[in-house]
C-alpha cells in the first residue's frame, strides 16, 4: 500500500488568474471546469493524473496570504543560463515579483507569484535535467530525518538523501519532480498556503490508506470542508495534505 503525490494545491483569491500564471510558468494549460483551476501538461483535467508530473490545483479562498514566507514552495527547473534568464523575464512580465527571504547571493532567482507565493527559478542542475518544469516541491521543517521517515512510508517514493539539514525523496520510478525537506528555523503558525494532494493507486482502499497514515503519525484536520470525498490530514509537523478519493 502506498500513495503518490498528484497535485500541488495552491490557495488564491483569484484562482483563474493564478492558474493562468502557473500555466505560463510551466508551459502547461489552465483548465477551469468549476470552482477550482487545474494546471497540467494536457489540454484539460486528466484523471488519473500523469504519473510523471505534478499538476497544480488552484483553489479559491476569501483570505489573502498573510505570512512573510510560505513553508512550502515550488522550484522550477531550467536547462541553461539563457533559459533561466528568459523564464525569469517572462514570469516578471506576467506579474511575478522579486522575493527577498534572506537568500543572499545565490545562483537561483527567488520570485513570488501575483498573490505573493514564493517560488524559485533554479540555475541549470544535472539532478533536475529530467524532472519536467517542476524540479522539486520544497518543505520547510524542523526535523528532516523525521519527515523522511513519515513521507518515505506514506509514499511509494524512494529516500535519496537524509541529513540533519535536508531530506530528498523521488518517485521509485525515477520520474517527475523531487520532494525536499529543509531544516528551517521557526515554527509553523498558520495554515499552509500550498500543500500536496495524494492519491491511492487503483484498487487500493482510501479508508485503509488514511488509517495507515494515522498510524504513521498523521492527524485529522478540520478546515470546515464538511462532507467531501477526500480526507484532510496533518503530517507530524503540522503540514496539511489531502488524500483524494480514487474516481
Amino acid at each position: 500500500m502506498a500513495l503518490r503525490p498528484v497535485m500541488v494545491n495552491v490557495k488564491a483569491l483569484d484562482a483563474p488568474a493564478i492558474g493562468r500564471f502557473w500555466a505560463e510558468a510551466l508551459g502547461w494549460t489552465a483548465y477551469s471546469p468549476g470552482v477550482t483551476t487545474y494546471v497540467g501538461p494536457s489540454g484539460g483535467l486528466v484523471w488519473p493524473p500523469d504519473p510523471a508530473a505534478l499538476g497544480i490545483d488552484v483553489v479559491p479562498v476569501a483570505a489573502p496570504k498573510t505570512t512573510t514566507k510560505n513553508r512550502v514552495h515550488i522550484d522550477l527547473a531550467t536547462t541553461s543560463a539563457a533559459h533561466q534568464a528568459e523564464l525569469v523575464a517572462r514570469l516578471r512580465a506576467h506579474g511575478a515579483t522579486p522575493a527577498h527571504i534572506g537568500q543572499g547571493t545565490v545562483p537561483w532567482t527567488v520570485l513570488a507569484d501575483p498573490e505573493g507565493n514564493e517560488f524559485c527559478v533554479l540555475e541549470p542542475r544535472d539532478v533536475y535535467r529530467d524532472t519536467g518544469p517542476i524540479a522539486a516541491v520544497v518543505v520547510d521543517c524542523a526535523d528532516p530525518r523525521a519527515m523522511a521517515r513519515f513521507w518515505g512510508e506514506a509514499l511509494d517514493w524512494n529516500v535519496h538523501e537524509v541529513t540533519d539539514d535536508s531530506a530528498v525523496l523521488r518517485s521509485a520510478k525515477g520520474v517527475g519532480p523531487y520532494l525536499e525537506f529543509l531544516r528551517t528555523p521557526g515554527a509553523k503558525t498558520v495554515p499552509d498556503r500550498v500543500h500536496l494532494d495524494l492519491l491511492p493507486y487503483p484498487g487500493d482502499d482510501h479508508a485503509a490508506e488514511v488509517s495507515r497514515l494515522r498510524a504513521l503519525g498523521a492527524t485529522d484536520l478540520d478546515l470546515g470542508q464538511g462532507d467531501v470525498p477526500w480526507t484532510c490530514l496533518n503530517d507530524p509537523e503540522g503540514h496539511e495534505f489531502c488524500v483524494l478519493a480514487p474516481s
